[in-house]
């Protein structure tokens, strides 16, 4: 079946197509800030190398994901998307791009239920090639759908937790096709998980519940380029920042930087904002949440909802309720009130609208062109995780300096020949 005859026969799953216009809206203000995102559409317009191949992303669906999927679908591709978060999907968003041509199945605050119908959906149209952000489309179709993984050429993964997942796959020999893990590029980690995270974090944090952050102890679980990012912009606030780490040399880093390391348990009796940022599950407790200051507040910054155990929340409580929209209040048995933002899903997209344009201009950048990496060299990979080639992150490095109209120095012979010799 062609791309074409694939798109007749789909109908997209959205909230509501009247919406549409204040999609647009969102979309053109991230066109406007992603420079080198622009540069790369305006060639791949030309040459459409995407023609005839049918892409799949499971991304947040806000506007600067729209525009990357806007910019696969100037590429040539037939684009197929749904939702790597319930809570993250921005409906006007999607109705924009289903009225662009882009399919999409995904509503705001869709159930797990649904969440799992629309990534089979998705799979449904058959998709020659992958976007993913936390690889659970890959891992669902290696579970339940491995008869569909010789038609998939390839993909690429965006976070953390997705590649550590794929990376598991790869060693137990079980990944069925090659995978490229745009998270480790420099030009992915450096600037959006630490700069992206660090300010969007708090813009979800700041927007929900209008606090003052100046001195007030805010504990940072994790201490990899997210939390570095969050500890950062902490600090800039006027926070007195404690980190928790399991990491002896992220430790050490941590006090180099001028933070305070303890253990989880030494930290949740102090802590006002705890922020996590580890990828793994039930970073904070039942025996963390027992000795937590009375208004204590805790969000998590990782991909999914399972760092702070919201089992051990529920059993502690008396009462839960609502107290405002992306704020749940906990009641605990001895008169503590204990605060949970975004569900303890990814707050800075949950309860924000996400990195900043300009971070994800150079994310989404590498996003395409590893894409059209894997696609050309479909030949030469084998079904394993790849990590970025060099020159793709050098030249979103280039392009991004040259939107800025900034100008660096380059190597002499001279200079080359001295760094090439032993014998100086």
């Amino acid at each position: 079946m062609n791309s074409d005859n694939k798109k007749t026969v789909r109908q997209s799953i959205i909230k509501d197509p009247q919406l549409a216009p204040l999609g647009y809206n969102k979309l053109e203000w991230v066109r406007n800030n992603m420079p080198v995102l622009n540069i790369l559409r305006q060639e791949l317009e030309q040459s459409k190398p995407l023609q005839g191949k049918t892409v799949l992303c499971c991304l947040h669906l806000e506007a600067k994901t729209g525009y990357l999927l806007q910019t696969l679908m100037a590429a040539g591709a037939d684009v197929v998307a749904c939702a790597s978060n319930p809570l993250s999907t921005q409906d006007d968003v999607v109705a924009a791009l289903v009225d662009s041509g882009i399919t999409v199945y995904a509503i705001h605050g869709e159930s797990s239920q649904e969440y799992h119908e629309f990534l089979e959906k998705a799979l449904d149209t058959m998709p020659d090639a992958i976007i993913d952000d936390g690889a659970d489309v890959v891992s669902m179709l290696h579970k339940n759908r491995r008869e569909q993984a010789a038609a998939i050429i390839g993909g690429c993964e965006e976070t953390t937790t997705g590649i550590v997942r794929l990376r598991s796959m790869d060693n137990d020999n079980a990944l069925l096709f090659p995978m490229i893990a745009v998270n480790d590029a420099y030009m992915k980690y450096l600037f959006d998980n630490r700069y992206g995270t660090g300010q969007s974090v708090w813009d979800g944090i700041n927007r929900t519940t209008n606090l003052v952050v100046a001195g007030k102890y805010v504990v940072v679980v994790g201490y990899g380029w997210c939390g570095k990012g969050v500890a950062m912009r902490a600090k800039g606030m006027g926070a007195k920042v404690i980190v928790t780490e399991i990491d002896p040399i992220k430790a050490n880093e941590a006090i180099m930087d001028g933070f305070k390391v303890m253990s989880m348990l030494e930290a949740a009796r102090c802590g006002d904002i705890f922020v996590t940022v580890t990828g793994n599950i039930n970073v904070i407790r039942k025996e963390h949440m027992q000795v937590m200051k009375d208004n204590a507040i805790m969000c998590n910054a990782g991909h999914f909802d399972v760092e702070i155990s919201k089992p051990d929340l529920d059993s502690l409580a008396v009462s839960k309720r609502t107290l405002k929209p992306n704020i749940e209040e906990y009641l605990l048995d001895d008169g503590r009130k204990l605060y949970l933002l975004a569900e303890g899903r990814l707050v800075n997209l949950a309860a924000g609208d996400g990195h900043p344009a300009e971070v994800m201009d150079l994310s989404f950048s590498l996003q395409a062109l590893s894409l059209l990496y894997v696609i050309e060299n479909r030949d030469k990979l084998e079904n394993h995780v790849y990590n970025v080639p060099e020159e793709i992150d050098q030249r979103v490095a280039r392009l991004k300096l040259q939107a800025d109209g900034i100008k660096i120095d380059e190597l002499t012979g001279e200079q080359i020949e001295y760094l090439a010799s032993w014998d100086n």
